[in-house]
Order: structure tokens, then C-alpha cells, then sequence
């Protein structure tokens, strides 16, 4: 009887660390979409060889915020997160193409400079944060508060695009700067790596974090709801440029 419950406590431990992975899988594959939303922008910045009024600061944003996540999943940090670090390595060299695009393209060097000493800032600020986080703290549950807390700020800081975009909805009665597929996306993103954290091993940071992805989407999309019929038709570039704001 010892035997057979042993089994069955084995098999549901197996079972959960399966379905987490399975989750992680799906949450990759969104978040790869979400990373991919603001391609239409730097197409048009090839073809018209010029920036324009792009803004490269939520960019910069994200690579900080991916450098951190990519660490925080690392085995000397959180144990059993290696869809933490796919996810987000993807996403870092994305925005560096992303940000690399816009440094040929900058005609009349208007923040060349300014992304390039972003970008050193970032690579010196997460050495410490890793230097500190392998050299003070010597247990994984120490390094996963630690490195995780800068994780999730940066993150809250990443929400401050959409909470723009969705003052900016109620002020004008219009979602034409929020399409439906990104607010979707959005909630789906952050309901998936919500579910991902409270599976098999519980990770309080990640279920703070996406908690409030979550929380973001689903009010993104009961805004979409309430002013969709007083939105005017508009072009595809409205949608553009909504995938650069929600970046």
C-alpha cells in the first residue's frame, strides 16, 4: 500500500512538472508573437529608409527586462525554468535587431547615441545585479528573491505602455491604438505564464509579474468592448503604430 501510494504521488509529480512544460511551450509561442507585433514598424522603416518619429525607449525597456528574466531562469538562480530563458533570449535578440535597424536608419542621429549608451548602461547595471546575486546570496531561494525583485519591477515598468494606451482609449472613446489581436495576446500571455508559475513548483515572482499581465489584458479588452462601436474605420497603419505603442 506504502508502494502503491508512493507510485501515485510520483506519477502526479510527473504529470504536473509535463502539463507545467506543456504550458510553458504555449507561452512561449505567444509571448514569440508578442515580440514579433512591432515588425510592421521597422518594415516600414526599411522601405523608407528613416526612423522618423520612431521612439526606441520602450525597446530599451524590454532589453533590460529580458536580460533580467534570462538570468532569473538560469539554473544557478530558479531551478526547473529553462522556457524562462528561451522565451526571453528570443526576445533579447529581437530587440537588439529591433534597436540595430533603428541605429542604421537614424538619418539625422537623433538617438544613436543615446541607444548605444542605453544599452552599455543596461549590460553594466545587469553585471552588478549578477555579481551581487552569485557572490552575496549562496542558496537558490536568496538568488531567486533577489534577482527576481528586479525583474519584476522592470516588468511593471513594461505595464506602463499599455496603461498609456488605455487612458489614452477612454479619453478619446477610440481603440484605434489598441487592435483586438494585441489585447488578446496580451491577456492570453499573461494568463498562461500565471498558470506556468502556480503549477508543479510555485513561483511567487512570475505569479506577481503575469498576475498583473493578466490583470492589464482582461481590462484592455473589457475597454475594447465598451468603445469599439465608437471607434472609427481606419488604416493599417493605425494598428502600426499601436504595436510600437504596446511595446
Amino acid at each position: 500500500a506504502v508502494v502503491s501510494t508512493q507510485s501515485t504521488g510520483i506519477s502526479a509529480m510527473v504529470s504536473a512538472r509535463a502539463i507545467r512544460n506543456i504550458i510553458g511551450v504555449i507561452g512561449n509561442v505567444i509571448s514569440f508573437g508578442l515580440f514579433l507585433s512591432p515588425v510592421p514598424t521597422f518594415v516600414r522603416i526599411i522601405k523608407k529608409k528613416d526612423v522618423e518619429e520612431f521612439q526606441f525607449y520602450p525597446y530599451i525597456l524590454t532589453v533590460q527586462n529580458c536580460l533580467f528574466w534570462v538570468f532569473y531562469g538560469l539554473p544557478i538562480v530558479k531551478a526547473d525554468s529553462i522556457l524562462v530563458v528561451t522565451i526571453n533570449s528570443v526576445g533579447l535578440v529581437i530587440e537588439l535587431i529591433y534597436l540595430a535597424i533603428f541605429v542604421i536608419y537614424d538619418k539625422h542621429n537623433r538617438g544613436r547615441k543615446r541607444v548605444l549608451l542605453g544599452l552599455v548602461a543596461e549590460l553594466i547595471f545587469t553585471g552588478i545585479v549578477v555579481a551581487i546575486t552569485l557572490t552575496v546570496f549562496h542558496t537558490l531561494k536568496q538568488r531567486t528573491l533577489f534577482a527576481g525583485i528586479f525583474a519584476v519591477v522592470f516588468n511593471i515598468i513594461m505595464y506602463g505602455s499599455p496603461l498609456l494606451i488605455m487612458r489614452k482609449v477612454i479619453k478619446t472613446k477610440s481603440v484605434e491604438y489598441m487592435p483586438l489581436f494585441l489585447s488578446i495576446a496580451s491577456f492570453a500571455n499573461g494568463c498562461i505564464w500565471t498558470a506556468y508559475s502556480c503549477i508543479y513548483i510555485f513561483d511567487p515572482i512570475m505569479l506577481t509579474s503575469n498576475g498583473l499581465g493578466a490583470l492589464f489584458g482582461f481590462a484592455q479588452l473589457v475597454l475594447y468592448a465598451t468603445y469599439y462601436k465608437s471607434t472609427p474605420n481606419h488604416s493599417n497603419v493605425d494598428a502600426e503604430k499601436a504595436a510600437e505603442i504596446q511595446m
